[in-house]
């Protein structure tokens, strides 16, 4: 892990980027990676990646990945699948390895549907809400902590859609995430369309108001721009129902501040679920996982958060609070 701590102490930050109340600050790393890997998107397009049910019957934690390239497959964490019996968003980031077969955690987020609407999955084009995102990065850290598996608290992410979901005006029958961001896709794209990459970014880190939320960071500049978009809409639908809390938006230091957190938090160190190690940031104020292959950072992602009552950040336990959550919500 030392090489590691290393690579994201020499991270550098870049100019920053406002649209209304998200400021992306952009992040370049030392070196780029030299693993060569598909994202799952482009295998899904080529033909050569498949998603499906785990089996006929199906299971709502796991999915069935076959990956017939010749390279690995990427599979990022909070990226969302669509279709089959229900959509469900990745628990973490996973490097399937080429011509296999294997099974990757995930959770459900359309928990009103049970049957089938196609026979492989499809990728949306957003990830998981961020705040909601990072509430599962935690309780799936939790659980490879205490019982070696990688779930979710299922019913915490059902109930972070189902009151997003009301905050939004964007319900739906089987309580899908997807619709909220079908909901207010005009509006998310304006986000989209306001920030882009530099040629030397490989992560991007994203405040709402003067809040620090959290940061995702590749192994190569080519990752990072293709998944930017993705991103900016899952931070995009929480900004746009937190208000201006009136202290004018997060500064340079804020994100140096937690970049150097990052750098400094004990890191441990798990078997992947596919190719190489699963990571996992432990700190008293973020959380955090990701995927290194041969002393190579994939990706990481992390985010802040704090932890109520005593004691409760050494298993991520208890109630989990995000600070961008003290913000009042839903600007009408």
């Amino acid at each position: 892990m030392e090489a590691i701590q290393k690579y994201l102490s020499d991270l550098s930050l870049g100019e920053a980027t406002v649209f209304e109340n998200l400021t992306m600050f952009r992040v370049g790393a030392p070196s780029e990676g030299t693993l060569e890997y598909l994202a799952l998107n482009d295998a899904i397009a080529l033909g050569v990646a498949r998603v499906s049910e785990k089996s006929r019957g199906g299971s709502v934690p796991e999915l069935r990945f076959t990956n017939k390239a010749d390279v690995p497959v990427l599979i990022l964490d909070g990226e969302e699948l669509v279709g089959a019996k229900q959509n469900r968003t990745v628990n973490l980031t996973v490097l399937a390895p080429a011509k296999k077969t294997i099974t990757i955690p995930v959770s459900c987020v359309e928990a009103g549907r049970w049957h089938p609407r196609s026979r492989h999955f499809a990728m949306a084009d957003h990830h998981h809400f961020a705040l909601g995102r990072a509430a599962k990065v935690a309780s799936v850290s939790r659980s490879l902590r205490r019982a070696g598996c990688r779930v979710s608290d299922q019913g915490r992410v059902w109930a972070d859609i189902s009151a997003k979901a009301a905050r939004m005006d964007a319900g739906s029958a089987t309580h899908a995430m997807d619709e909220i961001f079908n909901r207010h896709r005009g509006r998310v794209e304006d986000y989209v369309a306001a920030f882009s990459p530099d040629s030397s970014q490989t992560g991007a880190l994203f405040a709402i108001g003067s809040e620090i939320v959290g940061l995702d960071l590749f192994d190569r500049r080519s990752t990072l721009a293709a998944v930017l978009p993705k991103l900016i809409r899952s931070y995009a639908i929480d900004a746009m129902e937190s208000s201006n809390d009136g202290g004018g938006g997060a500064t340079a230091e804020d994100a140096q501040s937690f970049l150097d957190e990052i750098s400094e938090t004990e890191i441990e160190e798990y078997d992947a679920v596919g190719l190489g190690s699963d990571l996992r940031l432990r700190g008293p104020s973020l959380v955090g996982g990701g995927l290194a292959v041969g002393g190579e950072l994939i990706h990481l992602a992390a985010f802040r958060m704090e932890h109520e009552g005593e004691g409760e950040h050494e298993d991520f336990g208890g109630m989990l609070r995000m600070s961008a959550r003290r913000q009042s919500f839903f600007r009408a």
